[in-house]
C-alpha cells in the first residue's frame, strides 16, 4: 500500500508542474511593447514588411532557429501587439528594404 501512496504522491506533485489550460471565461493578457522590450532580444526595423504594415504602429524583429520573427506594435494606449509574422531567415533583404 505504501507503494501505491508514494506514487500517488508523486503523481500529484508532478502534476503541479504542468500548466493549467485557460478556460473559455479567460480572457489572454495582451503583449505591450513594455513586456516585449524587456523579454525579447530584437532589432528595431524602420519600416514594418508590407504585409505586416499598419497605420499608426511600429515593427520589431527577432532571429530565431533561421527564422525572423516580426512583431507589430501599435501607437494607441500601452502600445499593444497587433500583428505577427514569421518570415525564413533566407529572405532578410526584403524585410530590411
Amino acid at each position: 500500500m505504501s507503494i501505491i501512496r508514494s506514487a500517488a504522491a508523486a503523481m500529484l506533485s508532478a502534476a503541479a508542474l504542468f500548466p493549467v489550460t485557460a478556460t473559455a471565461e479567460q480572457t489572454p493578457a495582451q503583449l505591450t511593447y513594455e513586456q516585449f522590450e524587456a523579454a525579447v532580444p530584437h532589432i528595431d526595423l524602420e519600416n514594418c514588411p508590407d504585409s505586416l504594415a499598419q497605420e499608426n504602429a511600429f515593427c520589431r524583429a527577432s532571429i530565431l532557429h533561421e527564422q525572423i520573427h516580426v512583431f507589430v506594435f501599435s501607437y494607441d494606449g500601452d502600445s499593444p501587439m497587433v500583428g505577427f509574422a514569421t518570415f525564413e531567415a533566407d529572405g532578410i533583404e526584403t524585410l530590411l528594404n
